[in-house]
């Protein structure tokens, strides 16, 4: 019997350049715009949020070495959508508009998010 081939299709509740908030970890009720999404792993990288030291080695001769900052991903299940309007977290629900478009809507406010 043949093996089937499916590919798999990966979905989050937030996308690149939504305004989330953090809702559990060490850096909890920081808010923030969603730098990079990875779907793969369910994870997001946000502005400001889980900033991690790097050091880096000298790459020539003569050069000096430096300590570098950078945001790391976090899972995306610890993050809510923002609403800077009512200045509320918020989960998403997925609604139509007159025309028949769908969108994404804060629950708690009603706010249709672009």
């Amino acid at each position: 019997m043949a093996k089937k081939t499916t590919t798999k299709r990966y979905k989050m509740h937030v996308k690149k350049g939504d305004t989330v908030q953090v809702i559990s970890g060490r850096d909890k009720g920081k808010v923030g715009e969603i730098l990079q999404a990875l779907p793969k792993s369910s994870k997001v990288v946000v502005k400001g949020v889980n900033i991690r030291t790097k050091h880096v080695k000298p790459q020539q001769e003569g050069e000096s070495g430096q300590i570098t900052t950078f945001e790391a991903p976090i899972h995306s299940s610890n993050v809510m959508l923002y609403s800077e309007k009512e200045k509320v977290a918020s989960r998403v629900c997925y609604t139509f508009t007159d025309d028949g478009k769908k969108v994404r809507m804060l629950k708690k406010t009603g706010e249709i998010i672009e």
